[in-house]
């Protein structure tokens, strides 16, 4: 009976498997592999750390985000889901950008349209390249804004100028054109 059980090496199919995991190179890549998923691991916290101290301010929400992020794998991930979307420096130099555009749109340089020589609010006309800038009262000759309807210094009303009525057209009041000569 017994010789009907025993079976040899050569019979089992499975027996390369089962030496190969009972060798010592089994438990050198196991190992190995052990430690690069340790190394991962710390890796990851520290990346953590790393990202959350240049996102986040308070150092006792960096220690929790480092924290988390030594929960092996998972840590990482809730804390990717949760983290602040911008970095403090960009969000200082976002910050610099809005207060230098504040201060000078706050500032009243006023320049020129065509020159952008620097030209002050009371001018009529540039004084570098004589370009108008802003119509005259007719009684007072103060500086008009084009917007006023009333002289504010004399209560003069302003007088617009002209536009074209329904009826014209630019044809009416364009020169008449000369025909061309046939060759």
């Amino acid at each position: 009976m017994r010789l009907l059980f025993q079976t040899s090496d050569e019979d089992d199919f499975f027996g390369g498997f089962r030496d190969f995991f009972d060798s010592g190179t089994w438990f050198v890549i196991r190992n190995l592999l052990l430690f690069l998923v340790v190394v991962f691991w710390l890796a990851t916290a520290y990346w953590v750390f790393k990202d959350a101290r240049r996102r986040i301010r308070d150092r006792w929400l960096v220690a929790v985000a480092t924290l988390l992020g030594l929960v092996p794998f998972l840590g990482a991930v809730i804390y990717m889901l949760f983290r602040p979307p911008e970095y403090l420096d960009d969000v200082r130099e976002r910050e610099l950008e809005i207060k230098e555009m504040e201060e000078r749109l706050g500032r009243s340089d006023l320049r020129c349209p065509v020159c952008r020589a620097e030209v002050d609010a009371s001018f009529l006309v540039c004084p570098v390249c004589t370009t108008k800038l802003k119509q005259a009262c007719a009684g007072c000759k103060a500086p008009l804004d084009p917007l006023w309807q009333i002289c504010p210094y004399c209560e003069t009303p302003i007088e617009t100028p002209a536009s074209l009525e329904i009826g014209d057209s630019w044809e009416a009041t364009a020169p008449p054109r000369r025909e061309r000569r046939k060759r």
